[in-house]
């Protein structure tokens, strides 16, 4: 029987932030700040993202059609959304944290075989409902949150996400209006031939959601340039708010300035108000700080991002991040030079990196554009331009260490090249080739032990560490010790020392690999201790 959960003794406030007119309107950085704001009030905060796609998880989507997959410490393949909550709240989220259709009609047509439903017959409403239902609950329950923030992928008046929508309606209901809070985020267009903005777009948003059952609360609207003071009012008559709870979305030059833009118009004052909510005021001088420092920068460093899915900068936004969050921390800008791996050639490379600081080589599958991610590598081992490789970029390195240190010509991944005789990126023992493509063999966070007086001991400072994971090949441990023998450190292990979670060179300032993706614990006000090592290596080449 479904039976609606609160965390704890009290009653957890719910908010749902929906979109309108088109995608890509914010609703994420939106629900992003306003989790920022409120924890900044002392509230404890949850986020999640139901995601309307028919995908179990967006494990297996194109890099080209969904951006990155971000991956939490329980080993869940999210939405790339997952990391702006993470970054701007820095709360580790987790499992319950996204959702998707697919994941939906699998849970439920699961139960079905398994006779949970004695018989009945299986229907959107209440069985399909219920099951997004208990999964918005879970995340409070688990989380003892005091407002749990949900966004609901997609926008109002798609297909695919009325179930999404119908099961928050029926939630407002059963938590009580007073508990829960809809925020739409809509487009306010500008069109220059009649010099003005338009409300019509929002208005015709607001009715499809009504339509659907939902009055939202605070509407959010996402311009490039100010808006005229009457448009508020029109806006706030026209589809039944409070004047107050029409708020503007400027379109801003960084990320991180959304909360304290948004909070000049009272967003959380007014959030808090609407839920019954009495809080302290907001302290955000330490993101004040930050913004400042980041308006402020005064060098630039330039790194060259060597991808095979660099025309679509989500691909890599976690990456990006980090690399501006330790920038922030060097008082630097980074300016990424995004670079087709499929282009580079021994012929051409001396003029790709003309005037490039440091090299970063991240995750990826497939051996499309392999060889010009090897040629980057040892490039950068040959002119000592600072290296970090992430995931795929540590066994580049690795493969391309063997084969122009080591002597090995034929080196390769098995993943890349089945049949070569060196696999110096391989399964290791207790590993199997036999695992579905829908999941990987490592995901989430493991313990990774350091060797002391290492380069990576140098930039972490202790001894044991945990990182995420998402891959399925490792360093293959038969040639650890002729790698050793020409130079090459594997400062970290597992704590059973079975695998290489690392591999650096220690005669050069900045050449290291991991193959976990420290990118995921980056956060705007606390970089990353690699990234940020890196930044500092790469700012040591601007002008020399």
């Amino acid at each position: 029987m479904f039976e609606a959960k609160f965390a704890g003794d009290r009653m957890t406030k719910y908010i749902f932030v929906t979109g309108g007119v088109v995608s890509g309107l914010g609703k994420g950085i939106t629900a992003a700040s306003l989790g920022r704001l409120l924890k900044a009030r002392g509230l404890k905060v949850a986020a999640q993202k139901l995601d309307p796609y028919i995908n179990v998880d967006p494990g297996t989507m194109s890099p080209y059609q969904h951006g990155e997959v971000y991956v939490t410490d329980d080993g869940a393949e999210t939405d790339l959304d997952l990391g702006h909550y993470e970054r701007f709240i820095d709360e580790d989220l987790n499992k319950y944290s996204n959702l998707t259709s697919g994941r939906v009609y699998w849970n439920v047509l699961n139960r079905e075989r398994r006779g949970e439903y004695l018989g009945s017959t299986v229907q959107i409403i209440p069985h399909i409902t219920d099951e997004i239902k208990n999964f918005v609950y879970s995340v409070g329950k688990k989380t003892a949150a005091d407002v749990v923030i949900t966004e609901i992928g997609g926008t109002v008046g798609d297909i695919e996400s009325q179930p999404f929508i119908e099961a928050v309606r029926q939630i407002s209901l059963e938590a009580g209006r007073e508990n829960s809070l809809f925020i739409h985020v809509t487009l306010v267009p500008f069109l220059h031939g009649s010099d003005e903005h338009k409300s019509k777009p929002t208005q015709h948003s607001v009715k499809e959601l009504q339509g659907m059952g939902i009055s939202p609360n605070i509407l959010i609207l996402r311009c490039d340039e100010p808006l005229e003071e009457d448009i508020f009012k029109k806006i706030a008559h026209f589809c039944n708010v409070k004047e107050d709870c029409v708020i503007e979305n400027i379109t801003l030059p960084f990320l991180y300035e959304a909360p304290l833009m948004l909070e000049e118009s009272g967003f959380s004052k007014i959030v808090c108000r609407e839920l019954g909510l009495d809080p302290a005021e907001p302290d955000l001088d330490h993101w004040k700080e930050m913004v400042e420092r980041i308006k402020n920068l005064s060098k630039t460093v330039t790194i060259g991002l060597v991808g095979k899915y660099v025309q679509l900068h989500d691909a890599y936004l976690s990456v990006a991040e980090a690399l501006r969050h330790a920038g922030y921390e060097n008082g630097a800008k980074v300016d990424i030079r995004w670079i087709d791996s499929e282009k580079i050639t021994s012929g051409n490379i001396d003029e790709t990196f003309k005037g490039i600081d440091g090299i970063i080589v991240p995750g990826g599958f497939g051996d499309r554009g392999i060889e010009g991610m090897i040629l980057s590598a040892k490039y950068a081992r040959t002119n000592n331009v600072p290296y970090f490789g992430i995931c795929l970029g540590m066994q580049i390195a690795c493969i391309e260490f063997a084969r122009n240190v080591l002597g090995i010509g034929d080196a390769n991944s098995g993943e890349f090249d089945e049949l070569c005789g060196h696999k110096v990126i391989d399964f290791m023992p207790g590993q199997s080739d036999s695992v579905n493509k829908g999941g990987t063999l490592r995901l989430g966070a493991y313990p990774c032990r350091i060797l002391k007086g290492s380069k990576l001991w140098e930039l972490y400072g202790k001894d044991e560490i945990s990182e995420r994971h998402r891959h399925r090949y490792e360093f293959n441990n038969d040639y650890k010790e002729a790698f050793e023998k020409a130079g090459a450190v594997f400062a970290g292990m597992s704590p059973d020392k079975s695998l290489c979670e690392e591999m650096e060179l220690s005669d050069k300032g900045f050449y290291l690999g991991v193959q976990y993706h420290p990118e995921f614990k980056s956060r705007p006000d606390k970089a990353h201790p690699l990234f940020k090592g890196f930044i500092r290596e790469a700012l040591k080449n601007v002008n020399s």
